[in-house]
Formats: C-alpha cells, sequence, structure tokens
C-alpha cells in the first residue's frame, strides 16, 4: 500500500510538541520542506508557522483553498464533520482514553482494580466449567 499522508493544503495534522499538543491543526500553506503555516479553527491554535517536526500528519483532509481565511477555514472544517472523524477513528480513541485515565483519581484506580479482578475471576470460573465438560 503507498504512503498516503502527503503534506498538503487542507492536511489534518496533530501537534505532538510544544504548548498545543495534541491539539488538531489544519494545513493553510506550505512554506518549505519543513515548515507550514497551519491553524486549528476548534482547538484555538492561533494560525502560526509550525515545524513538520512537531506534527503528525492524520489521515483527515479539509477541503479549502491556498491561504483561506479563518473564518473559510472554520466552515469548511466543520461542514467536512473533522471533529467527529477523527473522535471516530482509533487513534483519537486512544488519545481519548489515555488522557481520561491520566485524569482518575486514586480511587477511581482502586475501581477499576478492583473491576478487573473480578472480570478475571468470573472468566477462570468459565474456563474451568469448560474443561470439566470437555472432559
Amino acid at each position: 500500500m503507498p504512503y498516503a499522508r502527503f503534506v498538503q493544503i487542507g492536511r489534518v495534522c496533530l501537534v505532538n510538541y510544544g504548548p498545543y499538543r495534541g491539539s488538531l491543526v489544519v494545513v493553510v500553506n506550505v512554506l518549505d520542506h519543513n515548515r507550514v503555516l497551519a491553524e486549528g479553527p476548534t482547538s484555538k491554535v492561533p494560525r502560526q508557522v509550525l515545524q513538520l517536526t512537531r506534527l503528525s500528519l492524520t489521515d483527515l483532509m479539509v477541503p479549502i483553498q491556498l491561504g483561506a481565511r479563518s473564518s473559510t477555514l472554520a466552515a469548511a472544517y466543520a461542514k467536512a464533520g473533522t471533529d467527529d472523524a477523527w473522535a471516530a477513528s482509533s487513534w483519537g480513541k486512544k488519545l481519548a482514553s489515555r488522557s481520561k485515565r491520566a485524569q482518575l483519581t486514586d480511587f477511581d484506580r482502586f475501581k477499576v482494580m478492583v473491576a478487573r479482578k473480578t472480570k478475571a475471576s468470573a472468566i477462570n470460573k468459565q474456563v474451568k466449567v469448560l474443561k470439566r465438560s470437555a472432559a
């Protein structure tokens, strides 16, 4: 399968370094082979020059023209349903799960541990019953 995530106008990227880490931005202009002009319409990332080493390209695209205005970008972003598509992707789900898990309190972690033990115990009982009936 050929590589499909190219740096291009309208490409949605995830910022992986800096103060806006974890935010989605859209490439508005490609400045050179190292830098792009990007803006995050819903993540409140202002239009700025970002290095490509600080971005992770996603499969998502927004249909915009070169140097689109902020209002045009926001409208196209909403029309394309980018936030919903990101939330439905496995990458977005994994990041949401990590963030939710990082915000757990001590008691929440305890409840998760107890639930895992209960589930493992129930599975082990079922396995023993199946082994006995198969023998």
